[in-house]
Formats: C-alpha cells, sequence, structure tokens
C-alpha cells in the first residue's frame, strides 16, 4: 500500500517576509525596510531641542481653566442669592476665626500685601528681563496688573460683608489672595519651575491667615484662586511660546 505524500509546509511569501524585518542596517526600526520616516505625524515630527518634539502639542491645562472658571460661576452665584454654600462658608468661618493668635494671622495675611508680593515679581521679572525672556516678563506684570481690574468690579457686584464688619461691604473676592496667588506664582514660573511648590505655600498661607484672622470668608479665598487660574495662563503661555521661537529660530 502506498503511502499518500506528506503536503510540504508552506513557504513564507517572501513580500510579506520583507514587511516583518528589521529595517536596513543600523535603523533598527521594525516594520520598514527601507530607512523611510513613517507616514504618521509622529515620525513626521522635526527634532527640536534635545528631548523635546520640534512640533507644539496641545497645551494641556485646559480642564484645569474650564473648571477653575466653573467653581467661580458657582460660587458667585451663592454668594449673591446666599444660597446653602454661602450660608455653610459663614458657620465654618466663624469657628475658624481667632484659632490661633492674631499676630500670627495677620503675618500671613501680609504676605498678600502689595508691598510684599509686588517687590517679589517685579525681582523675578527684572531677572527673566536680563535673561532675554522679556516676553514672559511682560506677561506676569500684566496678569498682576489685571487682578484688580477684576476684583474691583466682583467687589462692587457682590458687595458681601465681611465676617467681623457686617456693616461693610465688598469682601468677595478676596484681593490679597488674589495679588499672592498671581505675585508668587509668577515669581516662581519666571526664575525657577522648582519653586513653584513654594508659591502654593505661600499662597496657601495668605488664604489660611485671611480666613483665620476674619479677614475674609474662606469662598472669598477659593473664589481668588479660581479667578487666578486664567491669569497665570499668560507667562506660561508665553514661556511655551517663547520656546518655540527659539528652537524654530535654531532650525533656520
Amino acid at each position: 500500500m502506498r503511502e499518500t505524500p506528506r503536503a510540504e509546509p508552506p513557504q513564507p511569501r517572501p513580500h510579506r517576509a520583507e514587511a516583518h524585518t528589521t529595517g536596513a542596517s543600523c535603523s533598527g526600526t521594525p516594520h520598514r525596510s527601507d530607512g523611510r520616516p513613517p507616514h504618521t505625524p509622529r515620525g513626521a515630527r522635526q527634532p527640536g531641542p534635545p528631548g523635546r518634539p520640534g512640533t507644539t502639542p496641545p497645551v494641556p491645562g485646559r480642564p484645569a481653566l474650564f473648571s477653575a472658571l466653573v467653581a467661580l460661576a458657582v460660587v458667585t452665584w451663592q454668594v449673591l442669592v446666599h444660597g446653602p454654600l454661602a450660608r455653610l462658608d459663614e458657620r465654618v468661618s466663624r469657628s475658624l476665626v481667632d484659632t490661633v493668635p492674631r499676630w500670627l494671622s495677620e503675618l500671613a495675611s501680609d504676605l498678600g500685601n502689595l508691598t510684599v508680593a509686588l517687590p517679589v515679581l517685579a525681582a523675578a521679572m527684572a531677572y527673566a528681563a536680563f535673561r532675554g525672556r522679556r516676553r514672559q516678563a511682560l506677561s506676569a506684570g500684566l496678569a498682576m496688573a489685571a487682578v484688580p481690574l477684576l476684583v474691583v468690579p466682583l467687589k462692587e457686584w457682590t458687595a458681601r460683608p465681611g465676617p467681623l464688619e457686617p456693616w461693610a461691604h465688598g469682601y468677595y473676592p478676596s484681593g490679597h489672595t488674589a495679588t499672592a496667588m498671581v505675585a508668587y506664582f509668577g515669581a516662581a514660573w519666571l526664575v525657577s519651575r522648582r519653586l513653584v511648590p513654594v508659591a502654593a505655600v505661600l499662597t496657601a498661607v495668605t488664604g489660611t491667615g485671611l480666613v483665620l484672622r476674619g479677614f475674609h470668608w474662606p469662598l472669598d479665598v477659593v473664589a481668588s484662586v479660581a479667578l487666578c487660574v486664567p491669569l497665570l495662563r499668560w507667562p506660561v503661555m508665553a514661556e511655551r511660546y517663547g520656546r518655540r521661537d527659539r528652537a524654530e529660530g535654531v532650525r533656520e
């Protein structure tokens, strides 16, 4: 009885084998035999500064910006209608006022004074301008100049009384908190990113001192923080555009 001839195993097709071999010598790129760049946007990017892609990616932080604006709108609405959030805010504030020595809370509050925060920002702006980052320094200065332009109308519109001075109006939002946040974060961004945590601590200490001393309600501080998030985008964006311009200048 004759054996049935065994079927030979299928031979790989030449054109498919080439598609899965390692690229040309020194390329080290799989799925590519001729060393050409892949037909994808990522592969088509031109190299920029060391460790950075040449093209500018989408700017991060937009969800945070949107969240800050929503928080500002909700808190302002609650203050205007004296809603449940505003009433809770007042109860919390009354339980916190004068829980620490007044000299300590006043010292923390003074970090938001113009005489303290503005020289810090001015020194950082001078340093950045000396290092050739004039656009970034100007953006930080414009952010600080915008603080009273935004805070004062909100104070007039809401006319919220103070924790210890119910006969006075114009406590919402906190101007001292906004001044501290823009000044210290702007200075940190101009000098060194490593100083950003220091700026966050200084801003938090300022807001806490204002609440513990009874100069502001907690929501006044929260609203100022939300208000300053868009303002702090200016020096950040100026830095990124300046970096992109320098990279393009090097390539040219």
